[in-house]
């Protein structure tokens, strides 16, 4: 099976996890030497792969996963023709059908970050023919850009008839938005997923950019992170490297029809190969975290940043896959992208992609600086549940180490104050440093009666340990003592310079 790997790079020491809505709790991040090897995991990640496989009756299928920045293993299985019967290599050619969906919407940021466009305009600014639509109620808003990128258009669901628009020639889709088309409900009132309103999308970065958004978006996106194998029209690239998509219907597979470059193409119209693929996943996770480091991409970070902003009607789902236990998450639309908080991951970003012929999925884990994809050539094939199953792998792994927030000088010396108090048991040595509400939400007799408290429980305690910031203004600490630990948080208030508006201990025995 051939792959490309690459050794774990080391990793840092510490993890600061939220645990609820305001408790905040220091982990212990994995060390270099309690993780495993790719080498180790691969097997595993494979079998994954291989028992999908062989459920989804996928033909061919490659994958990927990213970590710091750093390819750490293409896997390849199957075969991406059953006439030829040729191998997938990581340089076959696959749809990844609504997964193009991300490089539309960062196109529309890349063109209001230079000044051609803003998101809460109304569509029909840059797409005259939507001027003369009928909307459902006489109250209804007007479309805005930003309606269309988080699905809430008030369109109804299209798939499966929007995948097969992709070969809608321009000037029938210019006809179809003359016409107008019907509503299923206002615009602005629910998530309601529209292939037809990143279609509009598309016509948007046409024209405020003046050119079609195929070459828009190969040129000033795709070509500018070296991805010279992807793009829109599959017609150009080699027949040879092309996975080709299969149906299987009644214990059979059947070939599915090629759909040329056409005006849906900007929801699902993208072919690429995986060694094209995690040249994306790489330039999306070095967003994470914000900095002061040059820019370096085709589009700020601070714009990718932005596509994981889940933009209203959060969803409850559960997590795809095996793995066990099952999580529920909340979940949101962000801009081509599905934002969720995971039980065992934290933030995740992800898409699937269905079309006539392919299914594919990418998993993002900013959290953790990992990148999981998946790309196979069998209709509506959804490996989500595998992308997520090799997630949990490299969590049993030991890869989920967290990212570390740099202690801000305001926190260092707010935690020192702290440190002090705690040792005193009274508040004078920080009584400059407290915030206006500090000891109106409790007295001075009560802080110095609470200190007392838990040291007379403690007993000796090395406060000598770091905080772990949560942010330039919080942060959370564990003290070892003789008879058992106390934990805390500290949050600062917004006053210049920060002052400590909040300081909760607590003694585990």
């Amino acid at each position: 099976m051939p792959k490309i790997s690459a050794a774990a790079p080391a990793v840092l020491l510490a993890l600061l996890c939220m645990a609820g809505l305001l408790s905040i709790e220091p982990t212990v991040r994995a060390t270099a030497d309690e993780q495993e090897p790719i080498g180790a995991v691969v097997p595993r990640v494979d079998a994954i792969v291989q028992h999908y496989m062989q459920d989804a009756h996928v033909p061919g299928l490659t994958y990927g996963i990213i970590r710091h920045g750093r390819v750490e293993h293409i896997g390849v299985m199957g075969v991406q023709d059953l006439e030829a019967r040729r191998p997938v290599t990581p340089t076959t050619l696959f749809r990844i059908a609504s997964m193009s969906k991300a490089f539309t919407a960062l196109a529309i940021l890349k063109l209001r970050d230079d000044g051609k466009l803003t998101l809460d305009a109304l569509a029909e600014t840059y797409v005259p023919e939507m001027r003369g639509w009928t909307y459902p109620t006489k109250d209804s808003p007007r479309l805005r850009v930003r309606d269309l990128l988080s699905h809430a258009g008030g369109f109804v669901t299209d798939d499966p008839w929007g995948d097969r628009q992709t070969v809608l020639p321009e000037a029938d889709f210019t006809r179809m938005l003359r016409d107008g088309v019907p509503f299923t409900r206002a615009p602005g009132m629910a998530y309601e997923y529209s292939n037809f309103g990143f279609a509009l999308l598309g016509r948007i970065v046409t024209n405020v950019s003046g050119m079609p958004f195929k070459d828009y978006i190969e040129g000033n996106i795709m070509r500018q992170l070296g991805m010279s194998d992807t793009g829109y029209d599959i017609t150009v690239s080699p027949s040879d490297r092309r996975a080709l998509g299969y149906r299987w219907e009644n214990g059979a597979f059947s070939r599915e029809p090629d759909m040329v470059h056409g005006a849906f193409g900007s929801m699902g119209g993208v072919q690429t190969t995986a060694t094209d693929y995690v040249k994306w996943v790489t330039f999306l996770l070095s967003a994470w975290p914000p900095r002061d480091d040059a820019e370096s991409g085709p589009a700020r970070r601070a714009s990718v940043r932005e596509m994981a902003q889940g933009l209203n009607f959060p969803q409850r789902v559960q997590r795809p896959g095996l793995s066990t236990p099952a999580c529920t998450q909340a979940m949101t639309y962000g801009m081509g992208l599905r934002i969720a908080q995971d039980c065992d991951a934290g933030l995740t970003l992800a898409h699937g992609g269905g079309y006539p012929g392919y299914g594919s999925y990418v998993l993002l884990l900013p959290d953790h600086d990992i990148g999981i994809f998946a790309f196979a050539n069998r209709t509506y094939a959804g490996p989500s549940g595998a992308v997520w199953d090799i997630a949990m792998e490299l969590k049993k792994a030991g890869w989920f180490t967290g990212r570390t927030m740099p202690v801000s000088p305001a926190l260092t010396r707010m935690y020192d104050t702290a440190r002090s108090m705690f040792a005193a048991r009274r508040i004078d040595p920080g009584r400059a440093s407290l915030a206006q509400n500090f000891l109106m939400d409790r007295s001075e007799a009560n802080w110095q009666a609470e200190f007392d408290r838990l040291s007379n429980q403690a007993g000796t305690c090395r406060t000598e340990t770091p905080i772990v910031a949560s942010g330039a203004l919080s942060g959370a600490f564990s003290w070892a003592c003789d008879r058992g630990t106390i934990s805390g948080e500290l949050l600062l208030a917004p006053t210049n310079p920060p002052s400590i508006q909040s300081l909760t201990l607590r003694f585990v025995p």
